[in-house]
């Protein structure tokens, strides 16, 4: 026997350590209200009882507060932007050095399985990473002897699930926590409660799923993850790159047979507030299986065989939400957070057609125009907004008092860590989505190698996004496209201001009207309607770039986007809206170009009403 079990360990058999089986067990459109978070509306009993035998996350966040970036951050273990893919539905190529985290997974034995949403914002066959992929793929199916990798994703909580006509949800609307952005009126809180209703809903799911794999025998030999795509789907939260649409629920449990791979914090029942998010995903599964992240990853594995030491700071961003251009960046050490909105000019909450089906963001709007909101309540739709806010989680975690002005030692340091962000993940997100696109396109490459190409430098490029002043000398630099690109886009807070009696820059923005690039044509004309003298001719090339077939779908988004922000068009201008060809173009990603389909009639609709 002995002679026997030598020859085993020279062979290496007896050396191969037994490997885990991961099962995610995810949920969406919902933040840590439950009630191992400290929720007081929550009733999830089954969760609770999870988190008594695993380590809960205080501060996991999803990095993105909308459900296709967020999914192409965790597939890829890259920040989406790195890729170009920050914006709702950008369908971009896959750069030829980059492996999806199912892929490496396959690589090194695992069977994969994933029920069954997919939504990762790329290019080519999302099935086709995983060995199986629909509602029916289940980790039971697993070949003999093979560990398993596995996601079971349920949408009961999805933003969609509470827009009911249920009148009695179970948790009363009377007695329910809002937060103090919202109105208190029935609506929202009918809202709210059956935002909770549908938590406990999920709840009783994840016991299920967890009971099957007890039954299955397989408990002991299996790591499971229970985390959600992003915050609340309630308005205001899910694409919001503030805590509020950041901060996820993110509970792991660690098997005894597998306490090599728990982290030092790790206790049942335990908590960690050590920043995580959906971009240490990737190189954390990794880990888990005694591999070492790859050079592209951008995240720290917090758990396995290679835990990276924590990160200061976590990053969260958002892009053009569906139909709405817009991009904003935030940074938070777990206690304040920073945020830098590089459209100032537009207000965070702005009628997405999608989010304007939920009662509560209907209500909150009418509200607001008929001036019946306090200070708090309305700022999410006034615009401009400010170019940069910074908010105290600990005493205020709902994020509404500004603090930019009063502590800008601090401000400085998160800004000096966001702009070291952009240069160590090469974000695309300080170039508008139609200008990369372009340039992307004159290269012929990926967006992910453009990204990475000398041709991008955002550490060139980061002060230019700081908004400009009506006493400033302003000088346009027509010869470098992506510098003039945002000082297009930074005189818009100011705009009227600017061009109040400066004839030469009104000259400038002129001529740039027939600019080869569409993006630069754009900001060109969205300037020029803030002055009566050239309100006229910006409106007509507004309305021609608004044509997604003649022009292309992310500058007629940001036409049509810009045109939605003037007090009135005429009756012959709004008829040629009406006109406009919105048609996909297959030559672009398929679901941008139906956004313009579906910003147009909202337009349309708007000025009608003049």
């Amino acid at each position: 026997m002995r002679i026997l079990l030598l020859a085993l360990l020279s062979s290496g058999f007896a050396l191969a350590a037994p490997q885990p089986n991961i099962l995610w067990l995810t949920s969406e459109d919902h933040g840590p209200h439950l009630g191992c978070y400290g929720d007081p509306d929550a009733v999830t009993p089954n969760l609770d009882a999870f988190a008594k035998q695993s380590l809960l996350y205080t501060r996991a966040s999803s990095t993105a507060p909308i459900c296709a970036p967020a999914r192409t951050t965790l597939i890829t273990g890259m920040y989406a932007p790195a890729l170009g893919a920050q914006h709702m539905r950008s369908e971009v190529a896959i750069p030829e050095w980059l492996q999806l985290y199912p892929e490496l997974l396959r690589e090194h034995g695992y069977y994969c399985t994933n029920s069954s949403k997919t939504d990762y914002n790329l290019l080519g066959d999302d099935k086709a990473i995983w060995d199986a992929c629909s509602r029916k793929a289940h980790y039971k199916d697993r070949p003999d002897g093979k560990p398993f990798f596995a996601i079971f994703n349920q949408t009961i909580t999805h933003e969609s699930k509470i827009r009911n006509k249920n009148p009695n949800p179970k948790h009363n609307p009377i007695k329910i926590s809002i937060p103090p952005y919202h109105p208190d009126t029935p609506e929202v809180r009918k809202d709210w409660a059956q935002y909770h209703d549908r938590i406990t809903e999920m709840d009783t799911w994840f016991g299920q799923q967890m009971k099957d794999l007890e039954k299955a025998g397989l408990a002991e030999d299996t790591i499971v993850f229970f985390y959600a795509d992003h915050g609340s789907g309630m308005p205001r939260s899910k694409r919001y790159a503030g805590w509020s649409g950041l901060h996820v629920p993110l509970i792991v449990h660690v098997p005894e047979k597998f306490k090599h791979l728990r982290p030092d914090d790790y206790k049942s029942g335990g908590k960690t507030d050590r920043l995580v998010g959906f971009v240490d995903m990737a190189p954390t599964l990794i880990s888990l299986i005694g591999q070492k992240g790859l050079a592209y990853h951008q995240g720290n594995a917090f758990l396995g065989a290679n835990i990276d030491p924590a990160p200061k700071y976590s990053f969260g961003f958002v892009g053009r939400a569906d139909e709405r251009p817009d991009e904003v960046r935030s940074v938070t050490d777990g206690r304040y957070i920073y945020i830098r909105n590089f459209m100032p000019h537009v207000s965070n909450l702005r009628g997405l057609n999608y989010q304007m089906q939920t009662t509560t963001t209907r209500i909150w709007r009418e509200l607001f125009q008929a001036g019946k909101l306090n200070e708090i309540q309305a700022y999410p739709w006034t615009s401009p907004r400010p170019h940069e806010e910074f908010y105290d989680l600990k005493v205020d975690p709902h994020e509404t008092k500004n603090l930019a002005a009063l502590k800008p030692e601090l401000v400085a340091t998160f800004r000096r860590s966001l702009k070291s962000y952009f240069t160590d993940t090469h974000d695309l997100g300080l170039l508008p989505e139609s200008s990369y696109h372009e340039m992307s396109r004159e290269m012929k490459i990926t967006l992910g190698d453009f990204a990475r190409s000398d041709s991008y430098r955002p550490d060139k490029l980061f002060h230019l996004t700081t908004p400009l002043e009506p006493s400033g000398n302003i000088t346009l630099d027509e010869g470098n496209p992506q510098f003039l690109t945002l000082q297009l886009r930074a005189i818009l807070s100011n705009c009227s201001a600017i061009l109040k009696g400066n004839e030469e820059l009104r000259s400038t923005l002129e001529s740039l009207l027939t600019h080869k690039s569409l993006e630069i044509r754009a900001g060109a004309a969205e300037a020029l309607t803030y002055h009566p003298d050239t309100r006229a001719k910006a409106i007509d090339q507004l309305l021609t770039l608004a044509d997604p077939v003649v022009t292309n779908p992310f500058a007629a988004l940001h036409a049509l986007d810009a045109l939605s922000r003037l007090e009135t068009l005429d009756a012959k201008q709004v008829a040629r809206l009406k006109k406009t060809n919105f048609i996909p173009d297959n030559t672009w990603p398929g679901r941008v170009s139906k956004y313009t389909g579906r910003l147009n009639p909202t337009v349309v609709e708007q000025f009608s009403k003049n």
